[in-house]
């Protein structure tokens, strides 16, 4: 075998494996890409599901922090009364 058919070998054996290789890592890299794809929808779910949490619980907090709520509270649990008018000190800096 002469040494221009060798090199003709080496070449065409390396050309096949680096044409090969690119498609095994275009394979590789498409399926990278819908793993990841899955992982991304994965953790938008988990996001609107905590974004409509949070919104409830900011609902709740509202319904919670209304003063008349807080006065029944008061009144019923806590057996407090508001102080009558002469009783209210006022305290000033």
């Amino acid at each position: 075998m002469t040494l221009a058919r060798r090199t003709f070998a080496l070449l065409l054996a390396g050309l096949w494996l680096g044409v090969l290789a690119s498609g095994i890592g275009a394979v590789y890299c498409r399926y990278r890409a819908r793993e990841l794809f899955i992982h991304l929808e994965q953790l938008r779910r988990k996001r609107d599901d905590l974004d409509v949490q949070w919104h409830q619980l900011q609902l709740e907090e509202s319904a919670w922090s209304t003063h008349a709520l807080i006065e029944s509270v008061a009144e019923r649990k806590l057996h407090m009364r508001m102080p009558a008018p002469g009783q209210i000190v006022v305290v000033r800096p």
